[in-house]
C-alpha cells in the first residue's frame, strides 16, 4: 500500500492557513500555493539518488554529488495543477511538463478524460502528478490511470490539502503511488468540497469566482 506522507512543517502550516481565509485575493493565493508546492517538493524528492562527480571550483577539484538515475515528469491536473508547475520548475528546471484533463460526466459523475499531452519519455521519469485538492479522489486516480495506460509506474501524487475519501480512492485504485499532502482535512460536504479545506482551488487561483 502506497504512503501517505502529511507534511506538518510550520512555514507549510502558516502559508496554508493564509491559503484557507476566504479573504485572501487570486494574486496572493497564487503566490502562497507555489510557496507551498515548492517547499514540499523539496520534501518530496529527498530520497532521489545522486552519484559522485568531480568537479572544478575556483581552488581545486573535488568529489562531489549529482542527481543520478530517473528524470522528474511534472503533471499537472487541469487546471488548478497548473498553479503548482513553476514552484516545482523552479527546483527542477529540466522536468518535463505533461497535462491531464478531466471533466465530471453529468449522469455518471465519474471522470471523463478530455486532454492528455505527455512527454515522449514519460514512462523513463518520475513523475509527480500535482493537483492542490484531493476531494473524492476521482480525478486523481483516473488521472493515475491514464498515465499508467501510457506505461508509466514511477508516480507520486502531491496535493495540498486530502478528505479522508479521497485518500482512500486513490490507495484502493493504486496502491503502489504514494500521496503527498499539507493537511488531512475533515471530511466532504453533500457538494463534494472539502470541509473546511479552502473551497475551489481553481476558481480562487484564477479568479473566476
Amino acid at each position: 500500500m502506497g504512503k501517505v506522507h502529511v507534511f506538518d512543517h510550520p512555514l507549510i502550516q502558516h502559508k496554508l492557513s493564509m491559503m484557507r481565509n476566504k479573504d485572501t485575493g487570486s494574486k496572493d493565493f497564487r503566490e502562497l500555493l507555489e510557496e507551498i508546492a515548492m517547499l514540499m517538493v523539496y520534501e518530496v524528492t529527498r530520497d532521489l539518488p545522486t552519484e559522485e562527480v568531480e568537479v572544478e571550483t575556483p581552488i581545486c577539484k573535488a568529489k562531489t554529488r549529482m542527481l543520478s538515475g530517473k528524470a522528474i515528469g511534472l503533471v499537472p491536473i487541469l487546471r488548478a495543477g497548473l498553479g503548482m508547475v513553476d514552484a516545482v520548475m523552479t527546483l527542477v528546471p529540466n522536468a518535463k511538463v505533461g497535462h491531464i484533463g478531466l471533466y465530471r460526466d453529468p449522469e455518471t459523475l465519474q471522470p471523463v478524460p478530455y486532454y492528455c499531452k505527455l512527454p515522449a519519455d514519460a514512462n523513463e521519469r518520475e513523475l509527480l502528478v500535482l493537483d492542490p485538492m484531493l476531494a473524492t479522489g476521482g480525478s486523481a486516480a483516473a488521472g493515475i490511470q491514464l498515465l499508467k495506460d501510457h506505461g508509466c509506474h514511477h508516480i507520486r501524487l502531491i496535493n495540498l490539502i486530502a478528505a479522508p475519501q479521497g485518500v482512500e480512492r486513490v490507495q484502493q485504485q493504486h496502491p503502489d503511488v504514494d500521496i503527498y499532502i499539507a493537511a488531512m482535512d475533515e471530511k466532504l460536504n453533500d457538494h463534494a468540497y472539502i470541509v473546511p479545506g479552502l473551497g475551489d482551488a481553481g476558481d480562487r487561483l484564477f479568479g473566476t469566482k
